[in-house]
C-alpha cells in the first residue's frame, strides 16, 4: 500500500494539516501520527476537512489523542468542516463537535483566539439550528442565508 502524504503547512505560525478524502483504518494511523506532531507544540493546530467526506472510528480516536496531546501542551485543536457534510454530522453524533471548535472555513478557524474558542465551544456564541445544518448548536457555522 503506498504511503500516504499529509498536506502540513504554517499560516501565520499556526500548523495546518490537510486530512484525506477518505478517514479510515488504513489512513488514520499515518494521519494520526501527523497531528500528533503538530499537537505537541502548545498552539493551535488546524485540521483542515473539507476535502473528507467520510471518518470512521479510527479516525474520530485520531483526532481525539491529537487533541488530548494539545491541551495537555496548553495548545487545542481546531476542525475545519463543510456544514452539509458526513463529516459535521459524525462529529456531533460522536459528541467530538462539544469538545473541539469547528468551523466553517480555514480562514475563520486561524482568526478564532484559543479563549473565544472555547468561549463558543461552550455554548456562550451563536446558536445555530441543527436541524438547517446537521451539526450541533457548538459549532461555529453561520446559518445558510
Amino acid at each position: 500500500m503506498p504511503e500516504a502524504r499529509y498536506l502540513r503547512k504554517m499560516i501565520h505560525g499556526v500548523p495546518v494539516v490537510a486530512a484525506p478524502a477518505e478517514i479510515d483504518i488504513t489512513t488514520a494511523e499515518q494521519l494520526g501520527a501527523v497531528l500528533l506532531q503538530a499537537a505537541g507544540a502548545g498552539q493551535p493546530v488546524v485540521v483542515d476537512m473539507t476535502r473528507t467526506r467520510f471518518c470512521d472510528s479510527a479516525g474520530i480516536h485520531a483526532v481525539l489523542r491529537a487533541r488530548k496531546r494539545a491541551v495537555a501542551d496548553d495548545g487545542e485543536v481546531r476542525l475545519v468542516v463543510p456544514a452539509d457534510g458526513a463529516v459535521c454530522r459524525v462529529l456531533a453524533l460522536t459528541g467530538l463537535d462539544r469538545l473541539i471548535p469547528c468551523f466553517p472555513s480555514l480562514e475563520s478557524a486561524l482568526a478564532q483566539t484559543p479563549a473565544a474558542a472555547t468561549r463558543h465551544s461552550l455554548g456562550t456564541g451563536r446558536r445555530i439550528s441543527v436541524l438547517t445544518l446537521g451539526c450541533s448548536p457548538r459549532c461555529q457555522h453561520s446559518a445558510p442565508g
